[in-house]
């Protein structure tokens, strides 16, 4: 009795996915909705396409985490650069 060679798992990145929805949502979406494919891919034999589904999932998930990523630092960069213009306006006014 032979068994047909089973392939390995792959990793569909639901979870970097689910992360990247908080940094920035409009790219997590298609990255959640290509991870949520590999799975039913895989069950059907279709390997080159789950692989091809991980490879979008974790091109959109690392898209989001960069630019979520970089908001979330520019944003703390200009609300520093307002105290400390407030801060030294504030100063000099007394």
């Amino acid at each position: 009795m032979t068994y047909g060679s089973q392939q390995p798992q792959i990793d569909n990145n639901l979870t970097m996915s689910i992360v990247s929805i908080f940094l920035f949502w409009p790219l997590a979406i298609p990255a959640i909705i290509n991870a949520n494919k590999v799975n039913p891919l895989l069950q059907a034999g279709d390997y080159a396409g789950a692989q091809a589904a991980a490879a979008e999932s974790k091109k959109w998930s690392k898209l989001a985490l960069i630019i979520g990523g970089i908001g979330w630092a520019l944003g703390c960069v200009c609300c520093a650069l307002q105290v400390f213009v407030l801060g030294a306006n504030g100063a000099a006014g007394m």
